[in-house]
């Protein structure tokens, strides 16, 4: 049975590019002498895209066409491609011709060689500094922060085993952090170096805002990731925090009123230590109820999907 490949692409205003795109991917596809079907989202362009799109459909039924009901941007549009992917392996590709599906054979190879998730490395980009600065350094952050080598988390050129786009579901920003989202579920991601080529036509659809928005992302993603199946452990830590820090105040003040008959005018970090003892209760008391919660919600699922290998 021969493998298939999907290629789920978001569009927003890529009249000009979307054509060029399919023939360039169709033409790789088609020497690799596999079954393929290439997804294009339309996320609300204002432009000819959708209509550009539908006419590709039309001439070749490879080509298929999903609509949002306006701009929802790109994690639901991935999302919408996802769902509706057919592929045992699932390339994401952005449409503005920067991406080469040149690149898609040396993807797959990686795969072969035991891989679940491979991101393409833009390691020579040719986009404005004001673009290339923030994204590096964000990178780092994030390698940093949750110990996942990817050079760039947010490359949109990336290649999946299907059951890892089961596994991940977007929202918000959130398709910046999919290596992430996969390596916390112990999915081996990789990596590999893409040509990245200049933007062609039309301009890019994200500014410097979407920087901060990816901070933001950020602790939302450390957050799922490493707290979302054991919340008292987050809150329970930083309420032990703020308790141990009020009760040991709390003791200096006791000393003092022992020994010297008053608390010598401290009153304010009397004040502190009640609030920081108060503050670290209420955060135990909430990681408790997080913890009852999810308990409460934790039904018996299937294991499968966590299961690599079964021999029985």
């Amino acid at each position: 049975m021969k493998q298939v490949v999907s290629v789920v692409i978001p569009a927003k205003n890529e009249a000009e590019s979307v054509s060029t795109l399919t023939k360039n991917i169709s033409t790789v596809l088609k020497k690799m002498k596999v079954q393929y079907e290439i997804i294009f989202i339309d996320d609300g362009s204002t432009d000819d895209t959708l209509e550009t799109l539908i006419a590709l459909h039309k001439k070749d039924k490879h080509v298929k066409v999903i609509a949002l009901r306006g701009n929802w941007g790109k994690s639901m549009a991935l999302e919408a491609g996802f769902q509706y992917a057919k592929g045992d392996i699932i390339f994401t590709m952005d449409a503005d011709l920067q991406d080469d599906p040149k690149e898609i054979p040396n993807f797959i190879k990686k795969l072969n060689q035991g891989y679940d998730l491979v991101s393409g490395w833009k390691k020579v980009r040719h986009d404005p500094p004001s673009k290339v600065i923030p994204s590096r350094v964000l990178n780092f952050v994030i390698r940093k922060v949750t110990g996942v080598n990817v050079h760039d988390t947010n490359c949109g050129f990336k290649a999946y085993k299907r059951e890892v786009v089961e596994a991940i579901t977007l929202y918000g920003e959130q398709y910046r952090f999919i290596p992430i989202l996969a390596a916390k579920q112990n999915y081996k991601v990789g990596e590999i170096e893409v040509h990245h080529h200049k933007r062609k036509f039309g301009k890019s659809k994200f500014g410097v805002g979407r920087n901060v928005k990816g901070l933001l992302d950020l602790l939302t993603i450390i957050f799922l990731t490493g707290y979302i199946r054991r919340p008292g452990h987050f809150f329970g830590g930083i309420g032990i925090t703020f308790f141990g820090f009020g009760f040991t105040i709390g003791l200096y003040i006791a000393y003092l009123r022992l020994t010297t008959g008053s608390i010598q005018f401290r009153h304010p970090l009397l004040f502190l230590a009640m609030l920081l003892m108060i503050i670290g209760v209420q955060l135990l008391s909430t990681g408790l109820m997080g913890e009852m919660i999810t308990n409460f919600n934790q039904k018996r699922k299937s294991v499968e999907k966590i299961i690599k290998t079964k021999k029985l």
